[in-house]
């Protein structure tokens, strides 16, 4: 990954352009200037008519004015409402929008003093706009069409004298005082764009790095699911050899006089091996697939059932704590990524903690969200560690005691649900990990995650 200039851009990936930002990021801006530049027009107007004591056409002016306001609320009405029978396309509807205005700006300079209007330099701001989003197509059309208005100001205008270049007067020519300004408002809306533009294209470039590390993970997941099945299928032949054996292995100490234990044994082998069985069952089929397990749904009663099961199985005391909440007595999770990752982190926290020390989980609510708090009594992590923990095959264990996969699939699994994982720890205090879902309420329905 390159950085640069405060933006992030992947090696490989395309380098974002404003064409391609969010469309209603770009016209809610565009209404933005154009009402700026109507009550510009405005003002200017009242100025020269009644403080340089110039005749203006002012009703005309205002009307151009009002027009211009009166699309402009529809344009914002058209942005927050579309309607999909005659929407338009973004580029299209941009490039009607500064025809128009420059359409507009052409009428108020023709009634204005034509050429010797300062103001002409306006027709830039449009040209600017046009070339920073919309297509090269559609910029030459306007390109043209200005063109074509700014040479119609040679033929038809209605003159100013003050503004004439043959006119003469005390201190400076009002032509060049005018250009001056209107050089001023021209590099003023052209810089408040530009600046504007550059903070959309790091907004968008920030949410296309996003976008890659999700795809990234997605592709991890994908990868894994696909060793899981492969190991699932290679595993299920072995295994049920081993379970037929200890079937005849049971048969024979029932029949023969051997230790009484001897049966009682074969059939715990046999009974852990249709249960390693049924995993590798889900492991070869839909595997970690949200979709798929979308409709195995467990209640919160049911959900610490199991887990009271498993932290039996894991051999180390594990305390529950659940906060009082009708809400969450109501909730409906699906079963397999919730149950997967807590189990997870109980084992991460198992290893980390002695074994006279309980392991403790509290299942409680905090704005709007299910949060599953998992505190260990370990030694704590670095902080290289906490940045690194959620990394697949990363791990801090001893060579075969662990593949650094459980932190990787509870972050991937509470991402995937519209939460996060996160750790507080300190040195000789041990981690805290904290498993987090939104809790979205459905009026009549479980709580559906």
């Amino acid at each position: 990954m390159q950085q640069h200039s405060g933006s992030f851009i992947l090696p490989g990936a395309p380098n974002p352009s404003f064409r391609e930002l969010p469309w209603d990021s770009i016209l809610l801006w565009v209404v933005r200037l154009r009402f700026t530049i109507s009550s510009v027009q405005i003002l200017l107007a009242l100025s020269v008519q009644f403080v340089l004591r110039i005749d203006l056409p002012l009703g005309w002016i205002f009307l151009i004015a009002g027009v211009t306001a009166v699309s402009n609320l529809a344009l914002y009405s058209y942005i927050q409402h579309p309607q999909e029978s005659w929407k338009l396309h973004p580029t299209s509807l941009v490039t009607l929008l500064f025809l128009f205005d420059t359409a507009t700006l052409t009428i108020l300079l023709l009634l204005t003093g034509g050429p010797t209007n300062p103001f002409t330099v306006v027709y830039l701001v449009y040209m600017t706009l046009s070339a920073a989003t919309l297509k090269s197509g559609q910029t030459w059309v306007l390109g043209s069409f200005s063109t074509l208005c700014f040479g119609l100001l040679f033929l038809f205008y209605r003159p100013i004298a003050q503004l004439e270049f043959s006119h003469h007067g005390s201190g400076a020519n009002l032509h060049l005082v005018g250009m001056w300004i209107g050089f001023l408002i021209t590099v003023f809306l052209v810089a408040t764009f530009a600046g504007t533009a550059s903070k959309l294209l790091k907004i968008w470039q920030n949410s296309l790095l996003e976008l890659q590390k999700s795809l990234a993970k997605k592709e991890r997941m994908a990868s894994l699911a696909t060793l899981a099945a492969g190991a699932a299928h290679e595993l299920n032949t072995p295994l049920g050899t081993i379970a037929i054996l200890a079937k005849e292995l049971e048969h024979q100490a029932e029949a023969l006089p051997v230790h009484p234990d001897f049966a009682e044994d074969c059939r715990v082998i046999r009974q852990e091996v249709d249960r390693c069985r049924q995993i590798l069952l889900k492991l070869s089929g839909v595997g970690p697939n949200l979709e798929a397990q979308a409709q195995d749904r467990s209640s919160l009663a049911d959900l610490v059932t199991e887990i009271r099961s498993f932290s039996q199985r894991l051999g180390h005391p594990v305390e529950i704590i659940l906060q009082d909440n009708p809400d969450l007595d109501a909730a409906s999770f699906v079963r397999y990524p919730v149950f997967q990752s807590i189990t997870a982190l109980l084992k991460n926290a198992a290893d980390a903690s002695p074994r006279d020390l309980p392991i403790h989980l509290s299942i409680g609510t905090r704005d709007g969200r299910v949060q599953f708090r998992i505190q260990d009594h370990g030694s704590g992590m670095s902080d290289d560690t906490l940045r690194r923990i959620g990394e697949p095959f990363f791990t801090t264990k001893e060579p075969g005691k662990g593949m650094g996969l459980g932190a990787f699939l509870a972050c991937t699994f509470a991402e995937q649900l519209g939460g996060q994982v996160f750790y507080q720890s300190a040195r000789k205090k041990g981690t805290l990990a904290v498993f987090e879902i939104p809790l979205a309420v459905v009026s009549g329905d479980p709580i559906a995650l």
